[in-house]
């Protein structure tokens, strides 16, 4: 296949599937339905709310599980809640009307929106007021007693003219984002990816290329930069934690996958960026068994378990010692381009995490190259945390291995990290 047919293929398979799409739309009826009958009287599922997010710019992809709605509130309600306490009793008078459909214990309110959990998701609705230009004023139960504004129609517009007038790669370049910040644990909100994408993208270019250079545009922004103006809105985003590093290390993949001389390569490369859901090398398990008949690709996917959707902080790093002697740490080794020699005593373990409790930690060791083939010792299976949130290897043979933590937080996964443990002969 030519590099277009590959992240068509690429695209295909980020693409939010008809079943999720029909059980979002479901239950954005029922919520949009209990509360026109709770402040309008009627029972319509589709009038008067009003899908924002990355869903409602149709840049999410499968997995998506931070889904947001408005409800525009009637004008008529504006002075029942404007005033002292009324922000507060909107909210809860909101998560009051949506309890009649859905059970109480499985919402909550959150300072400026009522969350709906569910079992695979969570839906966060905001109450609104309309005002002039189709923007809207929402209430903020940690402000200062003034009702703040949103600007989402705004968003949205700006993601269609731009795709309509100028540049139709825009939501495809904000998606595949989208796959790099899930296999990678890049803590972005969705609004930030499609501001930056939008900033990013002037001309149309080829698919690789255009990853390639979106990479290098993000590792170029400034380090102290804290915010940005959203497309559209010109509403402030706040840059949650810094992304220039792990930019840079998919510019540097994307550099060598467009270089790369063997197909094999370059799909693999890809896949180093973008995660499982990247096209294979279509001759990768014929290739392998040309080396061991009895190869088996036992690597399990941590997205075929749980959908990802990246909201905290996570950074491992792993203690090297060698008969009982610490050497260093391996992200040390890693800066200085050293590579690691047989029988060290490795302990993968958490620096630092942002996550809030109760949460789970899983971990994946896999390894690569053509020892692991002869050994037929890929591994790669998604193994529990045995309770101290660390994971003893050692190191047998040559090959760039890799290890992954994880952490699922209500079945969805919140944060993850990588680290290459590269071992010569």
């Amino acid at each position: 296949m030519n590099v277009s047919e590959i992240y068509k293929e690429f695209l295909s398979n980020i693409k939010i599937s008809g079943d999720a799409a029909e059980t979002i739309s479901y239950r954005y009826g029922r919520i949009t339905k209990a509360l026109n009958e709770e402040f309008r009287k009627t029972d319509s599922k589709t009038a008067n709310s009003l899908q924002v997010g990355s869903y409602g710019r149709y840049t999410g992809i499968k997995g998506i599980s931070d889904l947001d709605i408005l409800y525009i509130m009637p004008a008529l309600k504006w002075d029942d809640y404007n005033k002292t306490g009324g922000q507060a009793k909107l909210l809860q008078d909101t998560k009051n009307a949506i309890s009649k459909t859905y059970s109480s214990s499985d919402i909550k309110v959150d300072r400026c929106v009522v969350t709906v959990n569910f079992a695979d998701s969570h839906i966060d609705v905001q109450p609104v007021f309309e005002i002039e230009d189709q923007d809207y004023k929402y209430p903020d139960t940690y402000g200062d007693g003034y009702w703040k504004i949103t600007k989402p129609r705004k968003e949205m517009g700006a993601m269609v003219e731009f795709e309509e007038n100028k540049n139709r790669n825009l939501r495809r370049l904000c998606k595949m984002a989208r796959a790099w910040k899930n296999k990678h644990g890049v803590c972005m909100g969705g609004l930030l990816i499609d501001t930056l994408a939008y900033n990013f993208l002037k001309s149309t270019t080829y698919y690789d290329e255009m990853c390639r250079d979106f990479f290098k545009y993000l590792y170029d922004q400034p380090k102290n930069q804290t915010e940005y103006g959203a497309l559209g809105s010109k509403q402030r985003v706040k840059v949650k934690k810094a992304f220039r590093r792990k930019a840079k290390k998919a510019y540097d993949l994307a550099v060598e996958a467009i270089g790369a001389t063997s197909d094999k390569r370059k799909h693999n490369k890809w896949r180093d960026i973008f995660g499982n859901d990247f096209p294979k090398y279509e001759n990768d398990e014929n290739e392998a068994r040309s080396i061991n008949s009895t190869y088996r690709n036992t690597e399990e996917f941590i997205e075929s378990y749980y959908p990802i959707d990246i909201r905290y902080d996570l950074k491992i790093d792993c203690e090297v010692k060698q008969n009982g002697y610490r050497e260093g740490s391996l992200r040390e080794f890693l800066l200085n381009k050293i590579r690691l020699r047989p029988n060290k005593s490795l302990k993968f373990h958490i620096v630092r995490m942002d996550v809030p409790a109760p949460y789970t930690v899983k971990w994946k060791v896999t390894n690569r190259g053509e020892q692991a083939i002869r050994r037929n010792c890929i591994r790669g299976q998604i193994i529990d945390d045995a309770g101290n949130y660390e994971r003893k290897e050692s190191t047998n043979f040559k090959g760039s291995h890799f290890v992954e933590c994880y952490i699922i937080k209500d079945n969805v996964v919140v944060a993850r990290d990588t680290i290459d443990v590269p071992i010569s002969e």
